[in-house]
């Protein structure tokens, strides 16, 4: 018979203030009102109800100028022009590729809104069109940026920079898009051996630092060589830690996840996914983003 390992119930630890100081967030439930003032303007997640304004969602109030909004706190992703996204491909059309971006309709990449092969500048020929299976073809994960968002809500990607385009081995994650802090690069190498792309519609992507960049392959070729234990143990270590941020709903940051992996180290992989463990390498991680900020 296998194992099997036993837990005994402990304490819970009470868990210190996630909010930057000074920076406390106006936070409400459905059915909340959210001021009296007949002055503001209804804004997304509210409705106005005898002269008052009151949550349709669970969030946190946001406020810019007269206008007041409620940003839930648990959502299908909103996009938003030069968002950094990850995504599948579930779909090809004619002249376009469907996207799966964790959005409430599929995205949009048109064959015009990518590099071709080689990074060369021309106009799309109907030899293209033919060959857009073998530039991207269902079930691939790309990367992209958000290049419009149409009216239904839906959004249209561009894979224009060679940077972007599709995504070779690695491990990918999917988290609510509250917890992925927008910042203005969402590419990072991080120290400990891997990279991570944090996508603003909650999927993140954790591969091996390739050790040069391919900048003649205009985003296609994918390097399939066996990745070696030691690289696949650092991806298994960053992306239990990601797990356990989420869980304790900490930001999700280049500096939060490698403060979490540092903090994970006395620990193996896979007890980092143990509840007392993660309240202890995330009580550490809040502690010295805290201290980081003082």
């Amino acid at each position: 018979m296998a194992a099997v390992t036993m837990r005994l119930p402990v304490a819970r630890r009470a868990a210190g203030p996630s909010a930057p100081r000074g920076g406390e967030k106006h936070l409400v439930a459905p059915g909340d009102t959210i001021t009296t003032d007949t002055g503001y303007m209804r804004g997304h997640g509210t409705y106005v109800e005898e002269e008052k304004l009151i949550a349709s969602v669970a969030g946190a109030v946001e406020r810019v100028n007269k206008l007041v909004c409620v940003k839930a706190l648990k959502t299908r992703y909103n996009g938003e022009v030069g968002d950094i996204v990850v995504g599948r491909i579930t779909e090809v059309q004619q002249k376009r590729w469907k996207v799966e971006t964790n959005s409430r309709l599929d995205s949009v990449l048109l064959l015009s809104s990518m590099n071709l092969p080689g990074g060369e500048l021309r106009r799309r020929s109907a030899e293209d069109e033919l060959a857009m299976r073998d530039y991207l073809q269902e079930g691939d994960l790309i990367s992209a940026e958000v290049q419009s968002v149409f009216s239904d809500g839906a959004v249209s990607l561009h894979t224009r920079s060679l940077k972007y385009g599709k995504l070779g081995q690695g491990v990918l994650v999917q988290v609510s898009p509250s917890l992925v802090k927008r910042q203005k690069t969402h590419f990072h190498d991080l120290p400990c051996g891997a990279s991570v792309i944090l996508g603003n519609n909650g999927f993140i992507w954790i591969y091996p630092t390739p050790e040069q960049k391919d900048e003649e392959a205009g985003g296609f070729t994918t390097n399939l060589e066996p990745v070696p234990l030691s690289d696949r143990e650092v991806i298994s270590r960053l992306r239990n830690c990601i797990v356990a941020l989420v869980t304790q709903k900490l930001m999700l940051f280049d500096t939060s996840i490698l403060y979490c992996y540092e903090a994970s180290l006395p620990h193996q992989i896979k007890d980092i996914l143990k509840p007392e463990v993660m309240e202890e390498i995330v009580l550490e991680t809040r502690q010295r983003l805290l201290d980081l900020e003082g």
